[in-house]
């Protein structure tokens, strides 16, 4: 049941993360800076110009907005190429990545078999943390190039951008896919860490055995104990033990006077 309810919960956090990540492409004010706005003037005239993947507009104060495409797909900056490149890696991973998990999930009875669910569901957590780890590395390029440009010396010509709501949910949306990756992860880690089992020489698994009394003479590690030191002979192939032993099951036991007497 936790099993369960863990890829459950998995399954909608990196959801929810993909349709965060999924909006942003699609989503105005990557970057967005703002001119004018002086006080004491008359009419207070305002201008933003924003970008997006795709387009560089104008809004000015009376909400008029004016754009202009991005040129061809090998004119593009190259910033803006990576970005590209990177979100639509991660979402193509993240589409695999969803099947695989959907199919491998304790709650659906399609995959076959535990272990082969457990593998295909560790497969399909793969896809998702790779793929969350290529969206956030978009939102960094991104954000390194928005930064290099907003602290470097200002220069004439050159406006200083500050970042917009959609590179906030990305990351938060790449977050939320790599959680989702390691809850599925956490569920099958007997695919990652398999139990170990030590076999004998004979071909036996190897059992937990404890020291028992020496009764009888016999243990559980060697099977009998060696006698004291004083009843060895290390001269002749037989030892005094055994000799004793021999004639104690031959002679017939005779009780002495003073055995009797007491």
């Amino acid at each position: 049941m936790r099993k369960r309810l863990i890829q459950v919960s998995g399954f909608l956090i990196s959801t929810l993360g993909w349709l965060f990540v999924l909006c942003t492409m699609a989503m105005d004010y990557w970057r967005i800076t703002q001119i004018g706005g002086q006080g004491g003037s008359f009419i207070i005239k305002v201008a933003w110009y924003w970008s997006n993947l795709w387009q560089d507009c104008f809004t000015d104060s009376t909400a008029v907005t004016n754009c202009r495409d991005f040129p061809v797909l090998w004119s593009v900056k190259p910033i803006v190429q990576g970005v590209r490149g990177l979100l639509m890696c991660g979402l193509t991973l993240g589409f695999f990545g969803a099947i695989f998990c959907f199919v491998g999930m304790e709650c659906t009875y399609i995959g076959g078999g535990e272990k082969n669910k457990d593998m295909i569901l560790f497969a399909g957590s793969v896809f998702h943390f790779v793929g969350g780890v290529s969206d956030l590395a978009a939102y960094c390029l991104y954000i390194n190039k928005v930064a290099r440009t907003t602290f470097t010396q200002s220069s004439p010509g050159i406006l200083k951008y500050d970042l917009g709501p959609p590179i906030f949910i990305g990351l938060v949306g790449s977050f939320c896919i790599l959680l989702g990756a390691i809850l599925y992860a956490v569920t099958v880690y007997k695919v990652l860490f398999p139990k170990a089992k030590v076999v004998l020489a004979h071909g036996g698994p190897r059992t937990r055995t404890y020291m028992a009394s020496r009764a009888g003479g016999r243990t559980l590690y060697t099977g009998y104990y060696r006698p004291p030191r004083q009843y060895r002979s290390y001269g002749s192939g037989i030892t005094s033990s055994s000799k004793l032993t021999r004639i104690s099951q031959i002679t017939p036991e005779k009780l002495s006077d003073r055995d009797a007497f007491v």
